[in-house]
């Protein structure tokens, strides 16, 4: 709980990589914070190295802190789901293998059954054209990323990745959810 702000809950998402999802979930407004990490896996302590390789069992992920008094949980799966391909087995893009997989970690039933009624909609309404292969599961421990995958965009908007891979779906962001945009958000 964050003094003076109401109460605060978190989301952990993986969605390829998590560059890409730090750069969109940091522009909403009723986030908090997203910490870029790894989750999903069995390996204790992982570097990003260790991750790469596919060994770790982890996804590349972001914890996302929100206030679901500005923004509800299953906005965040909406935006989620909106900016990057949840029918891609072990890939985004170019980005291929299990640490790049769509993953929901969800933290308590609640989140369970949003998560599993927004994919049910989703999969009724053929909204991909192909099955879902969203992981759901339950998070068990979250491993903060380190210091130089943190705001990765932020800090390098002109890098190529940045600029192929980023930068479209920020502008998608901007695009499809512009009512949920911060107001200090610059780019």
């Amino acid at each position: 709980m964050v003094e003076g702000q109401g109460r605060i809950e978190t989301a952990t998402l993986g969605g390829g990589c998590f560059w890409c999802l730090e750069a969109v979930f940091e522009r909403l407004e009723g986030v908090r914070s997203v910490e870029s990490g790894y989750a999903g896996g069995h390996a204790p302590d992982p570097t990003y190295r260790e991750v790469c390789t596919g060994r770790t069992g982890h996804a590349e992920v972001v914890r996302v802190e929100f206030d679901p008094e500005v923004i509800a949980y299953r906005d965040l799966l909406e935006v989620f789901f909106a900016i990057h391909d949840p029918t891609t087995p072990d890939r985004q893009g170019a980005d291929v293998g299990t640490q790049y997989r769509s993953i929901i970690l969800y933290e308590d039933e609640d989140q369970h059954a949003v998560a599993e009624t927004m994919m049910s909609e989703l999969e009724a309404s053929d909204t991909f054209g192909a099955p879902i292969v969203t992981e759901v599961e339950p998070l068990g421990e979250f491993y903060p990323a380190e210091a130089e995958h943190r705001q990765y965009y932020r800090r390098n908007p002109d890098q190529p990745y940045c600029r192929v891979s980023i930068a479209p779906k920020v502008a998608k962001l901007r695009s499809a959810f512009a009512h949920r945009l911060r107001g200090d958000m610059e780019d």
